[in-house]
Formats: C-alpha cells, sequence, structure tokens
C-alpha cells in the first residue's frame, strides 16, 4: 500500500524579505602612501571598529591602526604545559598503577625515561592550540562578509587599497563618516548593507 504525503500549500507572501541592514561604509584609496595617511587620521578622529584592506601586507600599518599584540603565544604556551602534564601524568599512572613491572631493581617511575613522551606531548598540544587557537580568534572559517557584495572591494586582491568603518562603531553616522572619508582623498566613498 503505497502512503501519501500530505503537502501544506505554503504561501510565497507569508515569507517576508528583511529591509537591508546597514554593515558599515568603505572607502577606496588609491596607493600605500594615501592609505596611511588616511589611517592615521581614521585613529586620531576616535574610531576604534575599523580596518584597512590591501593587496599586500603593509609595513607598519599594525601600529597605525592601533592592533594589540596577539594573546595565541599565551594560548600556546598553556596548551603546551598542558600536554607536558598530560604526558608527564600519563606516564607516571601506566608506570606505577595501571601496569607496574619491576625490571632490574630500577624504580617504578624514572623522568629521564620519560622524556619522550613528555616532549611528544608538549609539541602535539602546543601546535593543535596554535592551529584551533588562530581558527578562534579570527573567527575562521569566516566564508561570507557583505563587502563581497561590493563591485568596487573586488579590486582589494588587485590593486586598489580600502578603510571599511563597522555601523557598529560609537563614532559612525552615514552622514558624517561618509563627509570624513572623503575629505581624506577616498577615490570612493561606499554604503556597505547587508
Amino acid at each position: 500500500m503505497a502512503t501519501q504525503l500530505h503537502e501544506h500549500p505554503v504561501s510565497h507572501t507569508a515569507i517576508e524579505h528583511a529591509p537591508p541592514e546597514l554593515y558599515g561604509m568603505l572607502a577606496e584609496f588609491q596607493d600605500v602612501d594615501s592609505i596611511m595617511e588616511a589611517a592615521r587620521k581614521v585613529r586620531s578622529d576616535g574610531y576604534k571598529v575599523w580596518d584597512v584592506h590591501s593587496p599586500f601586507p603593509i609595513h607598519g600599518i599594525d601600529a597605525i591602526i592601533g592592533i594589540r599584540p596577539t594573546i595565541l603565544p599565551w594560548l600556546i604556551l598553556g596548551g603546551g604545559l598542558a600536554g607536558l602534564a598530560t604526558g608527564l601524568g600519563l606516564q607516571w599512572y601506566c608506570n606505577t598503577f595501571d601496569y607496574p613491572i619491576m625490571i632490574s631493581g630500577k624504580p617504578m617511575f624514572s623522568l629521564p625515561a620519560n622524556i619522550p613522551i613528555i616532549f611528544e606531548c608538549t609539541v602535539l598540544f602546543s601546535c593543535l592550540t596554535a592551529v584551533f587557537g588562530m581558527f578562534g580568534l579570527n573567527r575562521l572559517p569566516l566564508l561570507y562578509n557583505p563587502m563581497f557584495k561590493s563591485a568596487r572591494f573586488r579590486r582589494v586582491t588587485n590593486d586598489r587599497f580600502f578603510i571599511w568603518i563597522a555601523k557598529s562603531d560609537p563614532r559612525f553616522d552615514v552622514q558624517r563618516t561618509g563627509e570624513f572619508l572623503k575629505s581624506l582623498g577616498a577615490t570612493a566613498v561606499e554604503v556597505i548593507e547587508d
């Protein structure tokens, strides 16, 4: 006996599309010197949630933007110490409690004999912390960004430089921020919506 599936009609008018939400503003610049000068002015004007996008790394831009050093080295140190403790604890438990074997009157637990395992666990935990810590701190994988909708922004991988100021910045105002970015010498200023 065949089973019939009952389909419920869905009204297409019931699905409402949300209006686009403001994401931020994007300003385009021609060269490294103009983007460096503009970045200095953006920071001195008090903006906090903004970024610079370029087709290649710009030496010194991190200091201009005010990017703080990452905590990743401290996370890796913690991961390495956790690996050291895990390797040491595992060897101690296995040799003294789980399966103790007396060999030639040697002690049940001897640190020099366990150094290779401790070292390998330290390296393993440090590497895993580095990889997954980097992904976590960078919020990766980030497969979508509203700036990808901008036709201008596609040139960031080729020959253009951009400053992006987020809507979440306390100083952000569409009118004032747009005028400010134009005053910096931007060739184009674009409102990004999502």
